[in-house]
């Protein structure tokens, strides 16, 4: 199967207790399953590779001009970018996803939030999903006004229900009355605060938060922190993409270490922040 599902009567099962599961931080309290990965894979196929030019070509710049979309090739390549990732998160925990650039962690959430197609492998999610990321869309020519108008309703929300949030989107995000131009005049600060207080006001189940953290300054982060533990207490899960380690600790409870698209490790956020610091540091080379 290579798609997703509500997680609900298409699945009936009660998961046996693993001991090594991952434990919460002291003081959190995880409710029932929200999500289940089931060997997910996704696989993009590369096209316009270009033969290699000949040794010696003579040809003229005016033939090389007219004939250079003759010199592509078609799909050359597969690139398996996420590779069989499986595992599930409850009502409540808050989970970092860490690994180089490249590995293939923004990958996996666009995945889990139905943005991608499967190339196999399941998703079973319960309730409504939100992405947040730095590269999020937002119309630039709208002011920010109607851009909180759009994403509250593309998040599920009513007209009436943006309005009555409006203040404190406006608020939470700090840009004040620069909510009336245009968002090309933003700053990628501006409009990374403003993405993650539309989204953040939903109060999605399952919310998705990819690097848009690292764009704010310590006031901000400071905010955020709150707003995602104020989801967490409302039994929401939290996705944490971030190179931030400091930002993991501080926010979530369990860590995924994606590496070269498949799950290396899944544990408490300092047992995998270590191991993973450990793998990441320089090496001297050997004299």
């Amino acid at each position: 199967m290579t798609d997703q599902k509500p997680l609900g009567e298409e699945i009936d099962f009660e998961p046996d207790v693993d001991p090594t599961d991952p434990a919460p931080k002291p003081g959190a309290d995880l409710g029932g399953l929200s999500l289940i990965v089931d060997d997910v894979h996704v696989t993009y196929r590369v096209y316009g590779g270009r033969r290699a030019a000949a040794s010696g070509d003579e040809l003229s710049v005016v033939r090389r001009l007219l004939n250079r979309t003759n010199r592509h090739i078609g799909a050359v390549t597969e690139v398996k970018a996420i590779r069989g990732v499986s595992f599930v998160a409850r009502h409540g925990e808050a989970i970092g996803i860490v690994g180089r650039n490249g590995s293939g962690k923004s990958t996996l959430l666009r995945a889990v939030a139905g943005l991608l197609p499967l190339s196999g492998g399941t998703v079973y999610i319960s309730g409504e999903a939100s992405l947040l990321g730095v590269n999020a869309a937002l119309m630039k020519d709208l002011t920010g006004e109607r851009n909180i108008m759009i994403g509250g309703l593309a998040l599920g929300l009513t007209a009436t229900e943006v309005r009555e949030r409006y203040d404190e989107i406006v608020e939470f995000s700090g840009i004040g009355d620069a909510v009336n131009l245009p968002m090309k005049a933003y700053s990628s600060g501006m409009g990374a605060r403003l993405r993650f207080a539309i989204s953040s006001a939903a109060r999605p189940d399952v919310l998705m938060v990819d690097e848009a953290l690292a764009t704010g300054d310590a006031e901000f982060r400071a905010r955020s922190k709150q707003r995602i533990d104020e989801i967490r207490e409302q039994a929401g899960t939290i996705f944490l993409v971030s190179h931030s380690l400091a930002a993991v600790r501080s926010m979530c409870s369990r860590v995924l270490w994606i590496d070269k698209g498949k799950l290396r490790m899944d544990g408490p956020v300092d047992e995998v922040c270590d191991a993973y610091q450990e793998f990441t540091r320089p090496r001297r080379p050997a004299r």
